[in-house]
């Protein structure tokens, strides 16, 4: 049996406003529910963040705790909860318009924050959230308190104009653990003046931020994962029938996540958040229920 682990979704809850209707979201949101999920009892999870004193507001509260998440830390702001309104082209791939102003801008850091900060064994935070000063101090915050030990896992998510190459390199520095897609490691090269091919960079990326684990996520081509004891894993993706391709990343950082924490082999890690992000992909909207077959890696 695994012993207990207290997991963290710090920054962003929103709804993702599709053609077809408003879908729950938020890349740590997303991460915390699946976390949830492929944890099972051996994990705690809760989310850090804002939320609207309005119905989108409720509805985050009332959709977290139903899939057992703690929500104690979720504050109730006057702004509007977050939406996102997204756009699929004909293969499912997702464009964003963020709304600004929304409760998740005003994520105020309490002692309530501090404690939890000092108990939980990962946390998952990401660029998007610290947009605003207010969240930024915040998320920063928390992650420094977090015990030397704790997985402090940095999902990297550029979205113009809420990013700057000053709070990239504040949370590269602050990281343990980084997952980036391709376009956002080109990115990150640019800002670093780094130009070599994605291997190098990401055994760069290691050694400059003194890294225990760089995630690269290559969408249909799989992932790569590299860690600081020189292992290396390669995967490619399988075929699958996209419907929407928004949340995959956040479901392989969680199962990234709890895989870690099992001290698993990076190999089954990979494979394992691979056909976790796989089966998101097949499925509408960014959080779906996961099943069965998915709730422990292959054997």
């Amino acid at each position: 049996m695994f012993p207990r682990k207290t997991i963290v979704g710090l920054g962003e809850v929103l709804w993702d406003v599709f053609p077809d209707g408003a879908h729950f979201g938020g890349a740590p949101a997303n991460f915390a529910c699946c976390a949830a999920e492929l944890g099972g009892n051996t994990v705690d999870v809760a989310v850090v963040s804002a939320v609207g004193r309005d119905d989108f507001g409720r509805q985050a509260i009332d959709l977290l705790r139903a899939r057992g998440i703690d929500t104690d830390c979720v504050s109730h702001v006057d702004w509007p909860t977050g939406q996102v309104l997204v756009e699929l082209d004909c293969k499912g791939h997702a464009s964003f318009r963020i709304a600004e102003g929304a409760a998740w801008d005003s994520i105020v850091w309490s002692e309530q924050l501090g404690k939890l900060a000092t108990s939980c064994d990962a946390v998952c935070f990401g660029t998007l959230a610290q947009r605003s000063e207010v969240s930024r101090q915040t998320i920063q915050a928390f992650v420094r308190a977090t015990r030397p030990d704790c997985l402090r896992i940095l999902d990297i998510n550029l979205r113009n104009p809420f990013w700057n190459n000053e709070i990239l390199l504040q949370s590269l520095e602050l990281a343990k653990v980084v997952k980036l897609n391709e376009a956002e490691m080109a990115t990150v090269a640019q800002v670093l003046d780094w130009k070599v091919d994605d291997d190098v960079l990401l055994d760069r990326m290691l050694d400059q931020f003194s890294l225990n684990l760089v995630a690269l996520t290559r969408g249909a081509s799989g992932a790569v994962l590299v860690n600081s004891s020189g292992e290396h894993s390669d995967l490619p993706g399988r075929p699958v029938s996209v419907v929407d391709t928004v949340g995959a990343g956040d479901a392989y950082t969680a199962a990234l996540a709890i895989g870690m924490l099992r001290g698993l082999p990076l190999e089954k890690i990979n494979e394992w958040a691979n056909r976790v992000a796989e089966f998101v992909c097949s499925q509408s909207g960014a959080a779906p229920k996961l099943p069965a077959s998915l709730q422990q890696p292959s054997s």
